[in-house]
């Protein structure tokens, strides 16, 4: 533990440097975030999971920073400059980058019109000219001619030193600080199109001639106009004015008196423009993509958090299919559990016979096997299909409902799908998927990488390892939120539950299988490497249903198994009428249970779990009814009221289903009447709205919709996000920075390839 990087920590995070260090201990000794937030509060004041993983993620880079100064300093020392001076520099620096200025005079280099000066002899005349020394350039310099070494007259001599000056100029702490500073707050993207490329780059004729301040430039802009380039159809290029660029250097090293003043001047003019615009321009493309990467990824987390806590229907008798017009629609019925019982294909939609036929199929079905929920999948044909089921006149107790099918495709073809149905085709996984989606969503899109499920914003354009793990993060965070069913969840579900992993969830599993259900928790201590630290930082968020203890069943760890018994020892009843009776839990004196180990803040929690023993943190299901008679874009028209789901949230707007096979785009502009600076404040996957058709584009196949209220208000005051009163914000983009990347949709950026395909 470094107590410096507990202080900067927590002066960073306005969190006190106790809990800073209690967490960091905790994750240091293996435990992991839900486990500390949720059980271990006394230590850490109460720190959220956000809060511990911010601890986490600037403990690693500090931890990074370390190792790099390390390095640094073994190779200064090598080298044999270092002094306790510089030492101290390379010690204090507090960012990669104010380490790398300190190292950049000292880093080994490859040969430079520098290097070559000074092998020609020229350092000491820099030397003289940089000092300020008096001197005659002429009689001075020629001093330095030397035709055997390549310095062949006065030119070359004062050139050779210019060049010396200006690489010194570049390695400056300073300056580079300066112009850092000057590219962030000054600096403009440049972007053009590459000559010829008009008609191939349609999609970004946006860009085609666009400047944007680098400060104010959004995520989706800074991405898209990064991908244009790599494409080869966009130039892009950041620079500030350059004349406050040179005047800014000028500042630190000409004055005006000096003997060589227009030698310097000429040497800060070549530095600026042959070495440090160059490398400044890299610096900042790669700070802006990093802040770039950093939104698109809290975007797509956000998205993905509430697609995953949607809420389920839950153990349900469910017939899936996956619509199709000419292949059929693939049908199959699933148990409570997700279990596959039956699958088939149906020709609903295509011919009069064959939509008989199919009738006929599902009716039996649906009697054969209870079904008491239909799941249709919302891609090619999906509205067809749910008005062919409509038209059936089936119990009015079977739901029907369209369900989001993105990456249902990529599940099909994967080895959990292949390792769950070996002897069935893609075809028949696809629609179980589908199935298993409404039953429990969350259980059935862990199985899928989050990046194929169709909410993210440029998400194959972002730093993949720092997608990866936000994601993984945020499913981390779901699975425990809601907590397992240790003997009915799959390999995938159990393998992000805290402290598993995936050789310990398929353990799990196996001996499941081999063994039967497990009886208790502590029946999880029988398989193999389930050690006692695994088992502690696992067993709170597993479930076993139906066990003799009661509390196997509840979010009560099992190290708080005694203080729940004594409890109950006091007021003379059992542990289970301490979960039926409120009045028993009523008399619980919650103080005489405090202990070294255990405070208030986990008494109140295991009072709470015992009111609703194992609760499932999401809402309560909702059916999604979109409006009837619009079923492909072709009848959608200007000014239409429609009903919709929300399908993606992005920088510049959401993505909304309204059953037309193409998701239409609520612009931000068009989100409310007020100005909204983050669409989060108003929309969230799987919200229900009521939007107006703006335009329809059916060659491009673009939808432009509304959700001001002036022209659509009927959002559910439930399903809406808290504002967060950003009212004043008077920066509301105009003209062409309105929607700079329309074109850009035509590849939805927010959704995979295959799924745009479904589309």
């Amino acid at each position: 533990m470094n107590p410096k990087h507990i202080e900067i920590i927590a002066l960073e995070l306005s969190v006190g440097q106790e809990k800073v260090d209690a967490a960091s201990r905790l994750l240091m000794e293996g435990a992991t975030v839900p486990f500390i937030a949720r059980y271990r509060k006394e230590h850490t004041g109460g720190l959220d999971e956000v809060a511990i993983a911010s601890i986490r993620d600037r403990m690693e880079q500090l931890d990074e920073l370390d190792k790099r100064r390390e390095v640094i300093l073994k190779s200064l020392k090598d080298q044999g400059v270092l002094d306790v001076e510089l030492e101290k520099k390379v010690l204090e620096a507090s960012s990669m980058s104010h380490l790398e200025d300190i190292y950049l005079p000292f880093r080994p280099k490859r040969r430079t019109r520098a290097t070559v000066a000074k092998e020609k002899g020229l350092e000491p005349l820099a030397d003289r000219i940089m000092n300020y020394e008096s001197l005659n350039l002429e009689n001075d310099a020629g001093l330095f001619i030397n035709p055997e070494k390549g310095v062949l007259n006065l030119q070359d001599a004062l050139a050779g030193a210019r060049d010396i000056i200006a690489e010194r100029i570049s390695e400056h702490q300073e300056a580079r600080a300066g112009l850092r500073r000057l590219f962030g707050e000054e600096g403009v993207f440049i972007c053009k199109v590459v000559e010829g490329k008009e008609a191939e780059g349609a999609k970004y004729r946006d860009y085609f001639d666009w400047q944007e301040p680098v400060s104010k430039a959004p995520s989706h802009r800074i991405l898209a106009m990064r991908r244009g380039e790599k494409e080869g159809i966009l130039t892009l290029k950041i620079a500030p004015p350059e004349d406050k660029a040179i005047s800014l250097i000028d500042a630190l090293f000409v004055r005006k008196d000096m003997p060589a003043e227009g030698q310097v001047s000429m040497a800060v003019e070549d530095a600026y423009r042959r070495l440090l615009a160059g490398s400044m321009e890299t610096e900042i493309r790669t700070e802006t993509k990093k802040r770039a990467d950093q939104e698109a990824i809290s975007v797509f987390a956000s998205n993905l958090r509430q697609l995953l806590l949607s809420p389920p229907l839950g153990e349900r008798r469910v017939m899936g299919i996956d619509p199709g017009f000419r292949t059929g629609c693939k049908l199959v019925c699933l148990n409570p559990q997700g279990k596959l019982l039956h699958n088939e294909t149906i020709y609903p939609l295509l011919s009069d016979r064959a939509r008989e036929d199919a009738g006929n199929v599902v009716r039996n079905l649906c009697a054969r096997f209870g079904i008491e929920a239909i799941a249709v999948g919302n891609g090619t044909g999906g509205r067809e299909t749910e008005n062919f089921l409509r038209g059936l006149s089936l119990d009015c107790k079977i739901l029907i409902i369209m369900v989001n099918e993105s990456g249902a495709s990529v599940y099909s073809a994967s080895e959990a799908g292949r390792e769950e149905f070996p002897d069935y085709d893609l075809t028949v996984r696809g629609a179980v998927s589908i199935g298993r989606r409404l039953i429990d969503p969350l259980a059935e899109l862990v199985k899928i990488e989050p990046k194929a499920i169709g909410i993210g914003q440029y998400q194959h354009d972002v730093d993949q390892k720092a997608l990866k793990k936000s994601l993984d993060d945020v499913v981390i965070s779901c699975v425990n939120a809601v907590g397992v069913d240790v003997n009915t969840a799959s390999r995938q579900l159990l393998s992000y539950v805290s402290g598993l992993g995936p050789q310990l969830a398929r353990n799990i599993v196996v001996y499941r299988d081999e063994n039967g259900s497990f009886k208790s928790r502590e029946d999880l201590k029988r398989v193999p490497r389930m050690g006692a630290k695994t088992f502690e930082q696992a067993a709170g968020f597993l479930r076993v249903r139906g066990a003799v203890n009661p509390l196997d069943e509840s979010a009560v760890h099992p190290e708080s198994y005694s203080v729940v018994e004594a409890m109950a020892r006091d007021l003379e009843c059992t542990v289970g009428d301490l979960i039926r009776s409120a009045e028993l839990r009523k008399a619980i004196r919650k103080e005489r249970y405090i202990s070294d180990t255990v405070g208030m803040p986990t008494l109140d929690d295991i009072i709470n779990e015992l009111a609703k023993p194992g609760r499932d943190p999401r809402t309560r299901f909702e059916k999604t009814e979109f409006t009837e008679g619009v079923e492909k874009i072709e009848d959608l028209e200007a000014g239409m009221l429609i009903h919709g789901v929300v399908t993606n949230v992005t920088a510049f707007g959401a993505f909304v289903d309204v059953g037309v096979h193409q998701d239409g785009l609520v612009h931000i502009s068009e989100l409310a009447d007020r100005f909204v600076k983050d669409p989060t404040e108003i929309v969230k996957v799987q919200q229900r709205v009521k939007v107006k058709v703006l335009s329809v584009d059916l060659e491009r196949r673009r939808v432009s919709l509304s959700m001001k209220s002036n022209d659509a208000v009927s959002r559910k005051k439930e399903d809406s996000l808290p504002q967060s009163g950003n009212t004043s914000d008077k920066n509301r983009t105009k003209g062409r920075f309105n929607n700079p990347f329309k074109e850009l949709l035509a590849g939805s950026p927010g959704r995979s390839p295959e799924d745009r395909g479904r589309r």
